[in-house]
């Protein structure tokens, strides 16, 4: 594992297992979130955020989470571990409002710089229809993947017996 990629539902956990990779692994880890946004909430222009995103794929190794279409076929590409937090509804709807709670007029640290974190009802609806809408399609790609080292998980348990098997103390 020296390239992996990191995707799932909002609120599943995906910076924080990112994050635990890296300083388990000693890999560098990466946020498409901090990557996409600048300060204030503004959106990078697609050409900008896909050469920020191809700059890091050249490097030995990475660790990137997020989602991010325009960037996943790179990455996929690139990667040779994929892991896909795919939780039930109601856990990442519970992971997204404990974290408003948690970073509440701050910036969490998977996020750029001044944008405090924020819950609103787009946010909300896009997180409840992940699972209908965008899990569908993310198994269609990774069935199409070859030569890759894919873990989907359903549930933290799952994750978590898993990273004891992979990454034990």
């Amino acid at each position: 594992m020296k390239k992996i990629t990191i995707i799932g539902n909002p609120g599943a956990g995906k910076s924080t297992l990112a994050r635990q990779l890296g300083d388990k692994l000693n890999i560098p880890v990466y946020h498409m979130d901090s990557l996409y946004w600048k300060p204030n909430w503004q959106p990078s222009e697609d050409t900008e955020l896909i050469q920020k995103h191809d700059e890091i794929l050249k490097q030995d190794s990475w660790i990137i989470d997020g989602n991010y279409s325009a960037t996943l076929p790179k990455r996929f590409a690139d990667a040779d571990t994929i892991i896909f937090l795919n939780y039930p509804t109601l856990r990442t709807l519970y992971g997204i409002t404990k974290r408003r709670i948690q970073y509440r007029n701050r910036t969490r640290p998977d996020m750029a710089e001044g944008c405090h974190e924020r819950l609103n009802l787009d946010f909300i609806r896009w997180t409840k229809d992940y699972n209908k809408n965008k899990a569908p399609k993310m198994y269609k790609r990774l069935a199409n993947l070859t030569n890759k080292d894919i873990h989907i998980f359903k549930n933290r348990k799952q994750l978590t017996d898993w990273l004891q098997q992979k990454l034990p103390n």
